[in-house]
């Protein structure tokens, strides 16, 4: 009964009902993640102490680096899984779960003990210097060092249970450990708790991943009889090529995707970090206020992907492309409103995560140039959520390679030469402009060849 009805909803529910009972708990979860972020730097913040900050900030890039694996595993598997679900091939699905989780475990274990060994090229590497160095260290040890499986782990299970529908469970399963994250945050961190500091918040986000695994493990168990989702080892016996490829043919793209993000980050924060501590600080504070809308696109996109991959596959292209466009609307309206709001009061916003009159000096001009990006980011991140929902991971590639390699990395460069530090913060701008006009000429070109290939197609 269960499974009927979600098969309803991808089917036969309205389009604006249907993309907003899939999108909105994961747009509550992106929200609730987003906080969560946001909690390390405000709580970090309150001890006043840029080095503290800057820690965090310096040891973002890794921490990006597991959504390599989250949308290598997480991605692929999930869009193998919705696809397959639209051609009624149940068989696959759980081929599909079972192969994504025990490969991502594998990864996540690999992360924390390469990570571990080669802690100090690793540290030299993302920018920490003598000031730096010990408070990036002791956030590295819990965030990767013990963290890395179960960090890696809660997206990947969050990917498969919304992947058959389950968008509801997918955001409870976040949200419980972003919520807990928030509860040990300053238990762990300021002088009154634990007085850890930037280690403290650490261990607040390894313990809060751990209690969302058990979550979604708990989950699956109690509905093992009536979930098409597996975790089962015998199911990855009958792991053939077609399905290894399936999922790599859309997870590895997105995997190198984020890599490139890291590379973006990594690059960004090693100029930034050529100034001082209080700069970090501030473009810490400003990328974290930059994600609410980048995470709340990012949910809209992820949220809508099972039900643009299960009506590619059953041939629904006009309800897959109706879709897409409620989506891209009141996806662009958020986004407008966020980048007015950001631009108007970036100093009052800075000035809530530190009371250091530099850092809120530079932030400011930081988060006025980084906001000008926001409202492009819509069509970019749609469109690549429907290359990904169908299958298309060399389209999403492209678009990542153009992102950092063609046009965001280059103008890191360019801008930091032009307008030492603060032209840093226009690169992404000029990168998502590009790739917003790209992105609609090429879901134009695919939906025309989807309509001209499917024909007349069953009116939604």
């Amino acid at each position: 009964m269960e499974n009927r009805t979600r098969i309803q909803l991808f089917e036969s529910v309205s389009i604006p009902r249907a993309v907003l009972r899939m999108a909105i708990p994961t747009v509550l979860s992106s929200l609730v993640m987003v906080i969560y972020n946001l909690a390390d730097t405000y709580f970090v913040g309150m001890l006043n102490n840029p080095v503290q900050n800057a820690a965090v900030t310096l040891a973002a890039p890794v921490l990006l680096a597991f959504n390599a694996v989250n949308n290598l595993f997480g991605v692929g598997s999930s869009s193998m899984m919705s696809r397959a679900l639209g051609r009624k091939d149940y068989d696959t699905v759980r081929r599909s779960s079972a192969f994504g989780f025990y490969c991502a475990l594998a990864c996540g274990l690999m992360f924390s003990l390469l990570c571990t060994v080669f802690r100090a090229p690793l540290l030299r590497l993302l920018g920490a210097n003598g000031e730096t160095t010990g408070a990036t260290s002791g956030y590295l040890l819990w965030t990767v060092c013990c963290g890395a499986a179960p960090s890696i782990l809660n997206v990947v299970l969050a990917y498969l249970v919304r992947s058959v529908g389950a968008t509801l469970h997918a955001s409870i399963g976040t949200m419980s450990g972003c919520l807990l994250n928030i509860v040990l945050d300053p238990i762990f961190i300021l002088p009154w708790g634990l007085n850890m500091g930037a280690a403290g918040a650490g261990l607040a986000t390894f313990i809060s991943n751990m209690v969302a695994c058990i979550y979604f493990f708990v989950l699956l168990f109690t509905r093992r009889r009536s979930t098409y989702v597996s975790l089962n080892p015998r199911h990855l016996r009958r792991v053939d090529r077609n399905l290894v490829a399936g999922v790599c043919a859309v997870g590895v793209p997105a995997a190198i995707q984020n890599l490139l993000n890291v590379t973006g980050m990594t690059v960004l924060n090693n100029f930034t970090a050529a100034f001082n501590s209080n700069a970090v600080a501030a473009m810490g504070i400003s990328q974290k206020l930059c994600m609410i809308p980048m995470y709340i696109s990012q949910g809209l996109s992820q949220g809508l992907m099972p039900l643009v991959s299960y009506n590619y596959a059953s041939g629904n292209v006009r309800r897959m492309k109706g879709a897409v466009v409620f989506a891209a609307k009141i996806s662009l309206s958020f986004l407008l409103s966020m980048a007015a709001l950001y631009y108007a009061f970036a100093g009052g916003l800075i000035s809530l995560f530190m009371e250091n009159a530099d850092v809120v000096v530079y932030g400011t001009r930081f988060m006025r140039g980084l906001c000008l990006a926001t409202p492009f980011l819509n069509m970019d991140f749609l469109a690549v959520g429907v290359f990904q929902a169908c299958g298309m991971g060399k389209k999403s590639l492209i678009f990542a390679i153009m992102r950092k390699i063609v046009l965001e990395i280059p103008a890191l460069y360019i801008l930091n030469a032009l307008f030492p530090l603060y032209g840093l913060a226009y690169a992404q701008l000029c990168a998502e402009v590009v790739l917003a006009s790209a992105a609609v000429v090429v879901l134009l070109r695919l939906f025309q060849k989807l309509e001209k290939q499917y024909g007349e197609v069953r009116a939604t």
